[in-house]
């Protein structure tokens, strides 16, 4: 596998920004370009960066058994948002990225070889993506993710809480917004066989169990198809590791031995 680090300076961003990438072999695939492989972008939580899931993970071993090509960016704590400062980190994720990765190194943005994935805060990005353009991925999971923006009120004596105006400005004005996972929600509903295939995963001990079980029972009223597992586990990599290999199994086929 080659294994890919670069810094790039994104014009939506506007800030030197550290990008990981997951390459399979040529000989591995046996003659599969590039621009025809399956990709994976996977987002990283709160506290971490392009380097987490590489540094925590088993995700090269996954990307070697799949051919899979894995793209992890650096979002900082933006929590995926165009913020109010001007730096655009949701039209990096969904616009300038793609285009960057095709211009680079050749991957093409196709529906049916684009998969979205994260935890915690990526979780919750890689949702916002997957249900604001469902026409780019053909799947999408969520593991330990912040499914519902009453977090906002639940944590409101957590320290992080004043965070979340510098990302999302006003906060009295954030549910029934873009932001607002329920929004999302009653949206799709108007057409949900135009959704990729959704997959929340979280742990019974986590603080986020109750929002991920909330976005549960929304999806189920609304008629929006989710494969929805929770088990006993913490909000750590334990849980996130059998979490990815569990999605890549259900979504994607072994390379050939």
């Amino acid at each position: 596998m080659a294994l890919i680090r670069l810094d790039h300076l994104p014009e939506t961003v506007k800030v030197n920004t550290p990008l990981n990438i997951i390459l399979p072999e040529p000989g591995m695939m046996k003659g599969v370009p590039v621009r025809d492989r399956k990709v994976l972008y996977l987002l990283h939580g709160l506290s971490d960066d392009a380097s987490a899931w590489q540094r925590y993970s088993f995700i090269e071993m996954l990307a070697r058994h799949y051919g899979l090509v894995v793209i992890m960016p650096s979002f900082g704590r933006s929590f995926y948002a165009d913020m109010p400062n001007g730096q655009l980190y949701f039209s990096y994720l969904t616009d300038e990225l793609p285009r960057y990765m095709q211009e680079v190194f050749g991957i093409v943005p196709r529906r049916e070889n684009t998969l979205i994935a994260g935890l915690s805060m990526g979780g919750y990005g890689a949702f916002k993506a997957a249900f604001a353009y469902p026409e780019r991925y053909f799947a999408a999971a969520s593991f330990s993710g912040v499914l519902s923006m009453d977090i906002l009120t639940a944590f409101k004596d957590d320290p992080r809480n004043a965070e979340f105006i510098w990302v999302f400005g006003d906060l009295s004005k954030v549910a029934g917004s873009e932001h607002d996972p329920a929004v999302w929600l009653q949206r799709a509903a108007h057409n949900p066989s135009a959704l990729p295939s959704l997959f929340v995963t979280t742990g019974r001990q986590e603080d986020l169990h109750p929002f991920n079980l909330q976005f549960k029972t929304a999806c189920q009223t609304l008629g929006i198809p989710l494969d929805y597992l929770e088990e006993d586990g913490q909000h750590d990599w334990i849980n996130w590791n059998k979490q990815i290999e569990r999605f890549l199994a259900k979504v994607l086929e072994p390379l050939p031995a």
